[in-house]
């Protein structure tokens, strides 16, 4: 079974974090719900508190980071894109939306891939594109972007007749 960490931090953008996270479970994919710092709840950029479920998990398959303001907190602490190299040089998924890329290319992972990232980041070869799958990286555009990023990690992860099955069941 395919386990996902997914980054918490404060700032965090609700949307972007829950969407995916709903529509991986419904899928029946574990996501664990992590923290750097080992906080037990982190506070959403709309002011939404999120419970965190554990301190960051390395043995995940995968580390999805979402977008938010507090990414920039996260750039200054270098902690999420150490983690983040190390998921890629370990072969792993990444995946990223919104903001979440920056932490990516401050690892050096966006180089000479194809990706997309939220209009007002500081990212000049982002791609105007909603979704983009390179390979073991999926990124994502923002907020209205949710939940196409979140059925393209169902898809890749549990196949199209599971993420076929899921929009039918949310009516969409």
């Amino acid at each position: 079974m395919i386990k996902v960490a997914c980054l918490l931090f404060d700032g965090v953008e609700e949307i972007e974090t829950v969407t995916p996270v709903d529509l991986l479970r419904r899928a029946g994919v574990e996501v664990v719900l992590c923290t750097l710092d080992g906080a037990r709840e982190v506070r959403g950029r709309s002011g939404i508190v999120i419970r965190a479920e554990a301190a960051v998990c390395d043995t995940a398959d995968v580390l999805f980071i979402p977008g938010g303001p507090g990414v920039a907190r996260l750039r200054e602490d270098g902690r999420a894109a150490q983690l983040a190299r190390r998921f890629f040089d370990a072969g792993k998924t990444i995946a990223a939306i919104c903001a979440g890329p920056l932490i990516l290319a401050d690892a050096g992972i966006l180089v000479g891939r194809r990706f997309t990232a939220h209009f007002s980041t500081d990212l000049p070869d982002a791609l105007s594109e909603r979704v983009v799958c390179d390979g073991n990286l999926i990124t994502s555009q923002g907020a209205g972007t949710a939940i196409d990023f979140g059925f393209a990690l169902v898809e890749k992860f549990c196949g199209s007749e599971k993420a076929r099955e899921i929009a039918r069941a949310i009516m969409l």
